[in-house]
């Protein structure tokens, strides 16, 4: 199986949640409160997207 990319933005709110973004798709945001949960939501986020798509 191919692993695809895709670029994310990490960002930390007031307070301290992570907020996670990826540009490539409109709307596809999530959160975490350590950077590896935020990441792990971010990409089964991605992956809705995929599917969605």
């Amino acid at each position: 199986m191919k692993r695809k990319h895709f670029p994310i933005i990490i960002e930390q709110d007031a307070d301290d949640v992570f907020i996670v973004t990826c540009p490539v798709f409109k709307g596809c945001h999530s959160y975490g409160y350590t950077i590896d949960e935020a990441i792990k939501n971010i990409t089964e986020a991605i992956g809705s997207c995929l599917d969605n798509s």
